[in-house]
């Protein structure tokens, strides 16, 4: 197939670096089948179908614009072949290789190219982020003086772990960039409503104005904000939570590029000039560049160096499913500040950042006892930027651990202590983060508890476990503990 054959561009790859050419010929596609087979967050409707339509808008007469019912009805109209870069899921991988028609050719909007990442893992013991990430940045260069990381350390995260400052309402850093609606996102509302109206599609979650990029100038604008008001900012407080300032100094960067709006390694290296201009401290670079050529590459490898059925692993045998409240995002029927607020961001915004994910969300269905692959749906259908290789690895392997250990070292649980210190969310709440049993009892703590008590056969053998569970052993209370949890079954707390 000739280089300037047509490149059929999914959702998720609108960047200019999708293509061989800028005057190459795109095909692009907008299949409502898409949002009729699963129910996805109203907001991320929008934001996918905007995306799309307004990359069409820009490429005119370039790109071939098909809406139809599915993927194949638009490739039998199109009736000419077309190359792609690999797909995303291994749903989409195994169809687009099915037709003869297209060429699939390596993938793109990652750093570290697969066939590195299969190298590398073949000279490694256990597939450990850090060692990955060190692989990295001395592949690309960044944040290296010579063959030693700059400033002599390969990680900060020590210098990012402080908690929510106290009595206050925000982090008191500048606003993050936010776009401005036109009539193509009015043309999406209106397309939206009439599906609903018509019975076509349900989705979960409130509407409201588009809060991330869609193209690529707009998601240039975002970043180069993030660059020069809240990168400097970034590092310190990376793990804490605050009630009244959902944003943090997080960059909102995540959906952009997960639509294949921006470059991850463009990205990297931005973020290093600030370094290396004095406009940003090393602490904050380096934990946002682990993020994009570490954590946000090692998913996206994982995701297809452990095989299709890695999404179906269990090892700590969670088959409960997930309850009405918590799939409808029923804010209003929690108690528990941390989780009412949580998720009445995931309901109003479809999107909150990683560590209420991990903390908060992940947390209380790893104690609870969710089945892994629910969760991960979950997770894919409800967040603007989740897809399955996204949410696969982060739920299977990161937040449940029901990978056994392929990914991490030991489950992320923790009991309301954590959240405490981390977040203002305790201070006004019901229940209290030191209470395990009785009325005021953190749902949080009691669920840790009741989460190693559940699980000692296959956490009992894990050496990272050993205090936490000789903890276990010493609490007078257990039976009472499991008991008050287990009743609790899928109330809302």
């Amino acid at each position: 197939m000739s280089a300037e054959s047509r490149r059929w561009c999914f959702a998720d790859q609108l960047g200019p670096h999708f293509l061989d050419d800028p005057a190459q010929p795109v095909l692009l596609i907008e299949s409502q089948a898409v949002f009729a087979r699963r129910r996805f967050h109203r907001r991320k409707a929008h934001l996918v179908l905007s995306a799309l339509r307004h990359r069409a808008a820009e490429l005119g007469e370039q790109a071939v614009f098909l809406q139809t019912s599915s993927y194949r009805e638009a490739l039998d109209q199109l009736k000419e072949p077309v190359s792609v870069c690999q797909p995303t899921s291994w749903a989409a991988d195994r169809f687009v290789r099915s037709l003869p028609s297209v060429e699939v050719v390596p993938a793109r909007g990652f750093c570290t190219s697969r066939q590195d990442f299969d190298e590398w893992a073949e000279s490694q013991r256990t597939l450990r982020l850090e060692n990955f990430y060190r692989t990295a940045r001395r592949r690309f260069d960044l944040l290296m003086d010579g063959d030693q990381p700059a400033e002599g350390r390969w990680n900060f995260d020590a210098d990012n772990r402080e908690p929510a400052p106290k009595a206050a309402d925000d982090l008191g850093v500048p606003q993050p960039w936010l776009p401005e609606e036109d009539e193509i996102d009015e043309q999406v509302r209106a397309d939206l409503d009439r599906w609903e109206r018509d019975g076509e599609v349900t989705f979960v979650g409130r509407d409201g104005p588009r809060e991330f990029a869609v193209t690529p100038a707009e998601a240039q604008q975002a970043l180069q904000v993030f660059l020069r008001d809240r990168l400097p900012h970034f590092g310190p407080h990376e793990d804490a939570m605050l009630s009244g300032d959902r944003f943090m100094a997080h960059s909102l960067l995540s959906a952009p590029m997960n639509l294949g709006l921006l470059d991850p390694l463009d990205c990297a290296y931005a973020a290093e000039d600030a370094y290396r201009s004095k406009k940003a401290p090393i602490s904050s670079v380096e934990g946002y560049i682990r993020q994009l050529i570490g954590w946000r590459d090692y998913i996206w490898h994982v995701y297809w160096h452990f095989g299709e059925n890695y999404r179906h692993r269990n090892a700590l045998h969670a088959t409960n499913s997930l309850p009405a409240w918590f799939t409808e995002l029923d804010a209003d029927a929690v108690q528990a500040n941390c989780l009412k607020d949580v998720l009445a961001q995931v309901r109003d915004h479809g999107w909150v950042h990683h560590i209420p994910r991990l903390m908060v969300l992940s947390n209380y269905a790893l104690q609870r006892g969710w089945d892994p692959a629910a969760v991960t749906d979950w997770f894919h259908r409800s967040f603007v930027d989740g897809y399955d290789w996204v949410m696969v690895a982060n739920v299977v392997g990161m937040s449940l651990h029901a990978d056994g250990g392929l990914m991490a070292t030991k489950p992320y649980a923790s009991g309301g202590a954590y959240i405490n210190r981390m977040s203002d969310y305790c201070g006004g709440c019901r229940y209290q983060p030191s209470k395990r049993v009785g009325e005021q009892a953190c749902p949080f703590t009691g669920g840790y508890w009741w989460f190693l008590a559940r699980n000692t056969g296959e956490l009992g053998r894990n050496r990272r476990m050993a205090q936490p569970m000789a903890g276990l052993g010493r609490l007078k209370d257990l039976d009472e503990v499991v008991a008050q949890q287990r009743g609790l079954g899928d109330s809302a707390p």
